[in-house]
């Protein structure tokens, strides 16, 4: 597990006057296409230059679209055309080129993956905090598929391992699907599970689901950094706020996270698998919340481990559902959107 130390100081770095400038920076803005690379069943795929990042891709609908940065390794952005952004970027490193010999973490946002247990990192890779660099610090090799737009890594040279994530949009709806896919191609064999984060802007709110029996007592465990802020649990819904002055982690046995602000909603759905071994002491639903001056909270959803050898696939799929928000309270908004009780 990351140590507060580590985590807290690589996650809040303090922009001062540049944070400001990010700040003015988060406003709707409408896409510069550099043209149209795919067009097919009503979705169209489009390229541009994304913040200064060459290269980059747009899935769209029509309703919603999806953008994606091979240059960095990221989906950095799932938001309602034309309106404003739901992932959290790092705006401050516009243009920069991912760095896989930084000692320290290049925080771009978005949505990317990493392996687990996190614990194994340092064992592994002989650093316990930035990311494992292959899976979080890398240029990708982007291919468009008919109407989806498949991303892949090189080969991690400690893990042995390939990433392929393959990003789809529904036709019609704002319904983003996410399969993250580890190809065990080279080295001895080694147990490791697959954890997506979403970084998301400040919310009203943050939400888990849970179980109908958790398997923790207050439905989450404290996996690192302060307590929750306004931790609230109803049922089997539990929600928190995101502290200003200090981190937190928690974690649960949730199959589904919530995030919410005044306007939006986003549903991620990656199903908790019965039987299946988890890393952070059996959570499959972790949000993380992070201080001011970078106001973003992560949902990171994890799979189940599993000990891989040359040649074998593990698989997780990610369900991103955008809404608009009809009910002003928002304990109400998520029991409506996860009809529970």
């Amino acid at each position: 597990m990351r140590t507060a130390l580590t985590r807290s100081h690589a996650r809040a770095p303090v922009f001062g006057f540049f944070a400001l400038i990010a700040a003015l920076l988060l406003a709707p803005h409408p896409l510069r296409f550099d043209g149209i690379a795919e067009a097919k069943d009503g979705l169209r795929v489009s390229s541009l230059t994304y913040h200064g990042w060459a290269g980059s891709l747009v899935l769209s609908n029509g309703t919603a679209e999806v953008v994606v940065v091979p240059a960095i390794g990221r989906v950095m952005q799932f938001h309602f055309v034309g309106e404003a952004d739901v992932f959290w970027e790092g705006r401050t490193l516009d243009g920069k080129p991912a760095d896989p010999s930084s000692k320290e973490w290049i925080n771009f946002g978005g949505d990317k993956t990493w392996p687990q247990p996190q614990s194994d990192w340092e064992k592994l890779g002989g650093r316990g905090w930035p990311p494992p660099s292959t899976f979080d610090s890398v240029p990708l090799q982007a291919t468009i598929h008919a109407h989806e737009i498949e991303i892949v890594s090189p080969v991690d040279a400690v893990y042995g391992i390939r990433t392929r994530r393959r990003i789809e949009l529904d036709p019609a709806r704002p319904v983003l699907t996410i399969t993250t896919t580890y190809e065990k191609v080279s080295g001895a064999p080694l147990k490791v599970g697959i954890a997506v984060i979403t970084q998301l802007r400040h919310p009203q709110r943050a939400f888990m689901l849970l179980p109908e029996k958790s398997r923790f007592p207050d439905g989450y465990v404290q996996l690192a950094f302060g307590p929750p802020q306004d931790v609230k649990r109803d049922g089997r819904l539990l929600s928190l706020a995101r502290g200003t002055k200090e981190s937190c982690q928690i974690g649960s046995d949730a199959g589904t996270l919530l995030w919410m602000n005044d306007k939006y909603v986003l549903r991620i759905d990656s199903p908790r698998v019965d039987g299946g071994e988890y890393p952070d002491r059996g959570s499959s639903g972790v949000i993380y919340t992070n201080p001011d001056p970078a106001a973003y909270v992560e949902l990171e959803m994890y799979g189940p481990l599993r000990t891989m050898k040359a040649g074998d696939r593990i698989e997780r799929t990610s369900t991103y559902t955008l809404l608009r928000r009809t009910e002003k309270n928002p304990e109400a908004e998520a029991r409506r959107i996860l009809q529970t009780d």
